[in-house]
Parts: structure tokens; C-alpha cells; sequence
């Protein structure tokens, strides 16, 4: 019998969010609506240029904000990655403890280096451009795991940009077998564009043989197929895995399953910031399928809550709001 509905491994980051103009993006030097991987004397000099506007500080990470998501639906999650034992450290632990999430963080913390962090630069039209500073999660590495967890869950989860770490995809590609071992389900987000263009032989790797889920965005998918045609795209990512979610933010969501296509509109909303909307995206998919929920049924309550998490400032929603969607979701 399973413990966890899902498993998942990434970066542990302390997301912190400014509000600036295409102007000030420009200054920066930093590319739009992509993650940029920096070191600590950029980190310095960045912060720099947000001094002084206001900052909202959450818990972050591409893979953690997908299991805070599906916690907080009402599923069981499991998170590993790798903190410092400093206040950025604590404040990360205590928000996966908090939204009910199972973590190696409990007894497994580095004593040297920084917590990572990740600059979230918001602009007006509610694009979200992400300067990371990995910290020790560059060195997450496969003591991290815990076998006998990922043997109990439902699904094993890999986030995409783990593919710039070798230690991280050395960790992720053990768990991997791990969970493949034990007849547990496969599933990777591709995370981001700058992963596909300079990282894609580890995606390769965490694709492996085949996977049960794929995630990626319209714009991951173009460049990964290296085209625009949709239908092309359908082609190109369906031998990937044995189902794919295929998300167009306002134009709604593909899943591939079977040979069929499943398209499920959006819900309409004025997007304020698009940050953490493929994470809650996976998070509630991945509820819903780990509650028997057909493909077409979880992806419905997948938008509305990405629809809901971009019409605000910030990666995710509290826990009353995540169950107000559900109750509202399983009334109609």
C-alpha cells in the first residue's frame, strides 16, 4: 500500500519577489521570462538594483512548490533536496512542515554554504524572470534520498533544472531507478527553456527509457521539438511518456494519453504574475491521478488553480484557498 502519492526531488529555494519595469529588467542585464543561473558576487550585484523596492519572501523550487500544491489539496507528499543549517535553511524546512510535507530536511541539513535563493522579477504584463542562486543545492546529491519512501510512493517526481547539477542529476537518476525498481510511476517537468538549450543530454537521461507523466509549456515544447506547430509538437512528445500535459496558459491544456488528445480550456483571468503556474499545474494534475481521477477531469482543476495562483503577486495559494477550489470543483 502506497505512503505517498508523490515523491519528488529538486532544488530546495527561498523564493523572493520584486516588482520592476521592462526598464529596470533591462538594466539588470538579465534574459526575460527565463531562469538565469548566478553566482554569489551577481547575486550581489542584482540585489543591488531591487534595493529599496518591496519583497515578498516564500518557499520555493520548482519541484517543492509542486508538492506544497498537491499537500495542500489533501495528498500525501515527500520532498527531497538540501538547505544549509542557516535562517534561510530553517525558514524553507519549516514551510514544507507546515504544508504537511514529508522531508529529509528533518535530519539531513549541510553545515557549510547558503541556503539557495531565487530572485522572482515581475513585470507589468505578469511575466516572471527568475535569477537563481543555487547555494548548497548545487549539491544535492543522492544522500538526500530515502529508499524506503520512494519504494511507498504512488509516483516519482524529477524537476528539469536538476539537469544543471551533476551531483542533482546523478540523485535524481537514482531515485529514478529506485522507484522504477519498485513499480512506482515516473514523472519530470522540463522546467525551463535555458535547460533544454544547455542541459538537454541530462533531461535525456531523466526521460530515460520512457516516463508515465511529462510536463512542459508551450515554450518548452518548441524547443524541444524545434518547431511551432502544435501538431508537430503532439507527434514529437507523445512517444516521451504515457501521458503528457501539455499547457498553453490562456489557449487551456493538451493531454496526450493513448493515442487521444484531451484539450481543456483555461479559466479566464487577468494574470498579475505568471511565477509557479507549471508547478501547481503538475501538483494538482498529479493529485487528481493519484486519486483516480480521469486525465481530463484532474487537468480541469489544474487550470483552475494555475488560473487562480497567476491572478495574484506570488508562487502559490494558502491552503484554505486550495480547498475552496476543490470543494468548488467537486460541487459542479
Amino acid at each position: 500500500m502506497s505512503h505517498h502519492h508523490l515523491y519528488a526531488i529538486g532544488n530546495a529555494l527561498v523564493d523572493t519577489e520584486y516588482e520592476v519595469s521592462d526598464a529596470q529588467l533591462e538594466a539588470m542585464g538579465v534574459s526575460k521570462r527565463h531562469m538565469t543561473l548566478i553566482d554569489g558576487p551577481r547575486r550581489s550585484e542584482l540585489l543591488g538594483h531591487v534595493q529599496g523596492l518591496h519583497a515578498r519572501r516564500t518557499g520555493g523550487g520548482s519541484a517543492g512548490n509542486t508538492v506544497v500544491a498537491l499537500a495542500q489539496l489533501g495528498g500525501k507528499a515527500f520532498y527531497s533536496c538540501c538547505v544549509a543549517d542557516d535562517e534561510l535553511g530553517a525558514f524553507y524546512l519549516q514551510d514544507l512542515q507546515v504544508n504537511g510535507v514529508a522531508t529529509n530536511l528533518s535530519h539531513t541539513r549541510a553545515r557549510h554554504g547558503q541556503t539557495g535563493s531565487c530572485m522572482v522579477l515581475v513585470t507589468p504584463d505578469a511575466e516572471r524572470t527568475m535569477c537563481t542562486f543555487l547555494g548548497v543545492s548545487a549539491d544535492l546529491e543522492s544522500s538526500a534520498l530515502q529508499p524506503q519512501d520512494i519504494a511507498r510512493s504512488r509516483i516519482y517526481y524529477m524537476e528539469g533544472y536538476l539537469a544543471a547539477s551533476p551531483t542533482g542529476l546523478q540523485a535524481a537518476l537514482a531515485g529514478r531507478q529506485m522507484a522504477r525498481d519498485h513499480g512506482v510511476a515516473l514523472a519530470l517537468t522540463l522546467s525551463d527553456v535555458s535547460m533544454i538549450r544547455f542541459c538537454r543530454e541530462g533531461l535525456t537521461a531523466m526521460i530515460g527509457d520512457g516516463l508515465d507523466y511529462l510536463f512542459a509549456n508551450l515554450e518548452e515544447a518548441q524547443a524541444w521539438c524545434a518547431c511551432d506547430s502544435v501538431v508537430d509538437m503532439v507527434s514529437a512528445l507523445a512517444p516521451l511518456a504515457k501521458t503528457v500535459c501539455l499547457t498553453r496558459g490562456p489557449q487551456g491544456c493538451l493531454v496526450l494519453q493513448d493515442g487521444q488528445v484531451h484539450e481543456v480550456a483555461a479559466v479566464p483571468t487577468r494574470a498579475v504574475d505568471t511565477n509557479g503556474a507549471g508547478d501547481m499545474f503538475a501538483g494538482t494534475f498529479l493529485y487528481g491521478v493519484t486519486h483516480g481521477w480521469p486525465v481530463g477531469r484532474a487537468a480541469a482543476l489544474a487550470n483552475r488553480t494555475a488560473s487562480a495562483v497567476v491572478s495574484q503577486h506570488g508562487n502559490r495559494l494558502q491552503t484554505s484557498q486550495m480547498q475552496t477550489l476543490l470543494r468548488a470543483f467537486a460541487g459542479g
